[in-house]
């Protein structure tokens, strides 16, 4: 509920009353844990031997998508192998071979509104056969038949899997031209930067790291410990261009993308300065991150430290892991949130619009409060569909919490998970206003910065929330279809959680799948503004990139509050069409198929 003030200069403020929904909803958990009960029997190992490898600490990722095109989201789980020769300090898990695992959703629902969600391991039958150990996972559809491929990145691992559209998927990796047994890839993104209808990928490197080459660190009380990234050379990122065929070809430095790099762990794509040309963005680890502005010839210009997204809010490089572009002001267009290392507090850029950006997490009350943790997966996403984005962040340590070291816990990396409200217009008590005058802004025909501030609504959302655990990816998405997100976390050395959306649904939604005029796929990079009967306006993207190592549901969800009222949907394609649809019913999922809209 938004309540209405004057604000001292005339502006009309809206604040909202403490109460998040209705009476009923403050007895129901937010979100609960349903792993187990329905069938996601997974848990990582990292094959730690107490040698302090560093990949340990690196993964896992995770990813919903779906695979067998049945309009429910499976699940991919991503696992790692033992290093070296020692012993494994955490035993393996029993019961399942060491590999990665995918999952088929059996979702069913009735006619009277309710649903059995349940998942089956259909590792065995899928030909999935991945090598290595695993890291992260893309999906995309790369041949456009309208069937969700796989890319598989991991240390001494990225490997392309073609779905055959049986329910098995085959290894083409060198067929396509993407093999690369000898890097350390960790997130990766598929998009379409030349606007051609095909999907090229982006693979995010790590550093130059081996066994053999590793080299022994130590925490500040003297006793062994995992290395900080600048310990090792960045390893250069990869970009392939598709040969609208499904087969690519390496043009990273013919793209302008072999300049400059980092060790990447976040990849975010989106088009950051409104010229509908999709851009990328790549968070580093203790470098500076990069931002590579389309040229719209095939290249790229990296502009992240003239935008202002390269460095901290004092000039700082930071511990950059996980990166989710989105409009979380309702501005219309993309702005950043990256988590970062303990201590540092993780990162808002917010977006002016020209893809120049300013640091503004302590002043939206974002920094102070992620200052103890050490974050990785994260995303945008709108939990109470209220119509305002909100944040969730999966943590876990790097280096040993000494204190919580012991036999019962060789692995002491564990932290709480944060959940983050967006407080739309309303800004925290004592927090300064943004700085420009809104007179000013209004006289060069810019509107008045309309953003507040987040609260951490971590200890309101459940019990999962009070787990401490090592989290690593995390993939968000509406894996029961009833119009919230959901949340997939994947654990290192840990099981796999569920995060099941409680109350989102309690508001009301629009869901929209968005496919191509020739090709039934997911049109990722497609924007969408919803323009509500009052006049307001709701932009969000397609996209299944972003967060760490993972990937999302590809489908726009875009919460309506109380408001039942069809919107005027206008969709912008990655090709530069824009359409516009007035009957799209409120509360379901539609599809919209490029072409089929005024």
């Amino acid at each position: 509920m938004l309540l209405a003030g004057c604000a001292g200069d005339g502006r009309e403020v809206y604040e909202r009353t403490p109460e998040l929904a209705p009476e009923s909803d403050r007895e129901v958990e937010w979100f609960t844990d349903r792993a187990q009960e329905t069938g996601l029997d997974f848990v990582h190992f990292n094959g730690m031997s107490g040698k302090f490898y560093y990949p340990e600490i690196v993964g896992p990722g995770v990813a919903m998508f779906d695979y067998d095109n049945d309009d429910d989201l499976d699940i991919y789980l991503v696992q790692g192998q033992m290093l070296g020769t020692g012993k494994p300090l955490l035993p393996p898990p029993s019961g399942m071979p060491l590999t990665d695992r995918l999952y088929r959703n059996e979702l069913e629902l009735r006619g009277d509104g309710t649903r059995t969600l349940r998942f089956t391991d259909v590792t065995g039958q899928s030909g999935i056969n991945p090598r290595g150990y695993g890291m992260g996972v893309v999906t995309g559809d790369i041949d456009n038949d309208s069937w969700v491929d796989l890319y598989l990145t991991g240390f001494g691992r990225n490997q392309m899997f073609r779905n055959n559209g049986n329910g098995t998927f085959a290894d083409v990796s060198k067929q396509t031209g993407t093999d690369d047994p000898s890097s350390w890839g960790v997130s990766a993104s598929f998009v379409d930067v030349d606007r051609d209808g095909w999907l090229d990928l982006f693979v995010g490197n790590y550093v130059n790291y081996s066994l053999e080459t590793h080299v022994p660190c130590f925490s500040l009380s003297g006793l062994p410990d995992y290395c900080s990234p600048d310990t090792y050379r960045a390893q250069p990122n990869r970009f392939y261009r598709n040969r609208d065929n499904g087969t690519f070809v390496d043009v990273t430095t013919a793209a302008g993308l072999a300049s400059e790099f980092g060790p990447a762990l976040g990849v975010a794509t989106a088009d950051f300065n409104g010229d509908g040309w999709i851009d990328i963005f790549v968070a580093n680890d203790l470098q500076e991150n990069q931002l590579w502005m389309n040229q719209r010839d095939g290249t790229f210009k990296n502009m992240a430290l003239l935008s202002g997204a390269a460095f901290g809010a004092d000039g700082e490089a930071k511990a950059n892991m996980g990166v989710d572009a989105g409009d979380f002001d309702n501005d219309g267009d993309e702005d950043l949130f990256i988590t970062e290392l303990v201590g540092q507090g993780s990162t808002l850029y917010v977006n002016g619009g020209d893809g120049n950006f300013e640091e503004q997490s302590a002043r939206t009350g974002l920094r102070l409060s992620s200052l103890p943790y050490t974050g990785f997966g994260t995303a945008w996403l709108d939990f109470d569909s209220d119509g305002w984005l909100d944040i969730l962040a999966v943590n876990g340590l790097v280096t040993q919490n000494v204190e919580e070291l012991g036999p019962d816990n060789p692995f002491p990396l564990q932290q709480r998970n944060q959940l983050f409200r967006n407080l739309g217009n309303q800004r925290l008590a004592g927090s300064p206003a943004r700085q420009g005058h809104p007179s000013a802004a209004a006289a060069l025909g810019t509107p008045a910065p309309r953003w507040g501030a987040f609260e951490d609504v971590t200890e309101q959302a459940g019990a999962v929330f009070q787990l401490s655990e090592v989290s690593r990816g995390a993939a968000f998405g509406d894996v029961d279809n009833d119009g919230d997100v959901d949340v997939l976390v994947g654990n290192d050395a840990g099981p796999v959680r569920l995060l099941i959306n409680n109350i989102g649904s309690r508001n009301h939604w629009l869901g929209l799948r968005l496919v191509g005029e020739h090709a039934l796929r997911d049109m990722v990079g497609t924007r969408v503004s919803i323009i509500r009967p009052n006049g307001s306006t709701l932009w969000r993207r397609s996209r299944a990139d972003g967060s760490y190592a993972s990937a999302n549901d590809p489908r726009v969800l875009v919460g309506l509050g109380q408001s039942v009222e069809a919107p005027l949907v206008r969709v912008i394609w990655p090709s530069g069409r824009v359409e516009e649809w007035t009957d799209v019913p409120v509360d379901r999922y539609t599809t919209l198929t490029e072409g089929g809209g005024r």
